[in-house]
């Protein structure tokens, strides 16, 4: 049989391109185990879908002062030997990684092995796990054009990003009777990511009064950030975090606003929801979720806001232009070309595994 080693975690979205990946590597016969933290959010993630799970330990490499900077060297040594024993047992024959710090022990193991390794970045420019990884990898795929001069030429794939086909196939009056909407008034969406923003949370719901003027509000605000004195607020629900019912949502929003991560505004391209892109700051990131949102505001895909100069008026006037545009939005993502990730991606894992 056929075997693979599935690795990324730290967010959502260096876990779901993997599970968007498995209905095809099942329906070409190989055997799957997952490599993640011991703790991750990816782990709940894996083990919904049925799939063995190993933790290692994992480290981060910090852009800022941490006395943790001094310890976490160990833990990444640590991950890698424990990496190194799991894939010597499992013998898989390939590899596939998503980034985050817990796939760079699992890549280098792999690389120390002689198994062949495919990797994925999803920003504009490469992640420095990623760049970590590469050295180790057999190819590495990309969704923007303009990562393609960031990775060694013998090596770079532009792929595009594994998009969950049962996200195309949300029942929008399951969504509808699920959040308790109406249809006189449309959705708007809100996606601060898997692990939440405060300041996107903050702006919305400074404004939430003047929202339920004219939309229905679905809230997906993190761990830990519900408002409690909200619930029960005629027209806005809010969650921590959705899975199952995540399709339906979409099925159900008119306009969306969101974080810029890749894998999500890839999402948002292939379901073509217009979206207001609210981009992590410079200031706590390295910049890859501004050159994302710049990449698809200036394909007309979305608007891009930044963080430090939303105001009430600012956000409410761009939800609302959104909308009325929403349809000049939608035709720029039809005219789009949208590359077939999940067989570009199975075809490399096919080839790199020799089978």
């Amino acid at each position: 049989m056929k075997k693979i080693v599935l690795t990324g975690g730290g967010t959502a979205g260096h876990v779901t391109p993997n599970i968007a990946l498995l209905p095809r590597l099942r329906e070409l016969g190989y055997d799957i185990i997952y490599i993640g933290s011991y703790d991750g959010i990816e782990k709940q993630l894996i083990q919904a879908q049925n799939i063995p799970y190993y933790g290692i330990s994992a480290g981060k490499l910090r852009r800022y002062f941490s006395w943790e900077n001094f310890t976490d060297p160990f833990r990444v040594i640590k991950g890698y030997g424990q990496a190194h024993a799991i894939l010597r047992k499992y013998s898989p024959d390939v590899v596939f990684s998503k980034g985050g710090f817990v796939s760079v022990p699992v890549v280098t193991a792999a690389g120390q092995l002689h198994i062949p390794t495919i990797i994925h970045e999803s920003d504009m420019t490469p992640g420095l796990a990623n760049k970590l990884a590469i050295p180790s990898a057999t190819k590495v795929c990309c969704n923007f054009p303009e990562t393609m001069q960031y990775l060694p030429a013998e090596k770079a794939v532009l792929s595009g990003s594994p998009i969950r086909q049962e996200l195309l196939a949300g029942d929008r009056k399951a969504a509808m009777e699920f959040c308790g909407f109406t249809e006189d008034k449309p959705v708007l969406l809100i996606i601060g990511g898997s692990l939440g923003s405060v300041a996107v949370n903050t702006a919305v719901r400074g404004i939430l009064p003047r929202l339920l003027d004219r939309f229905q509000v679905i809230h997906l605000c993190g761990k830990g950030n519900l408002d409690e004195s909200l619930r029960g607020t005629k027209g806005y629900v809010q969650y921590e975090y959705i899975q199952e019912e995540l399709p339906d949502l979409f099925a159900l929003a008119d306009i969306v606003i969101s974080r810029a991560g890749a894998n999500a505004i890839c999402e948002l391209l292939a379901l073509r929801k217009p979206s207001i892109l609210i981009p992590l700051p410079a200031s706590a990131s390295r910049g890859d979720q501004i050159l994302n949102a710049r990449s698809f505001a200036s394909q007309g895909f979305s608007v891009m806001l930044e963080e430090e100069k939303i105001t009430p008026d600012v956000l409410y006037d761009a939800v609302s232009d959104l909308y009325r545009k929403r349809h000049t939005y939608i035709e720029a993502m039809n005219n789009s070309s949208q590359s077939d990730a999940i067989s570009i991606i199975t075809d490399l894992i096919e080839k790199a595994s020799g089978k």
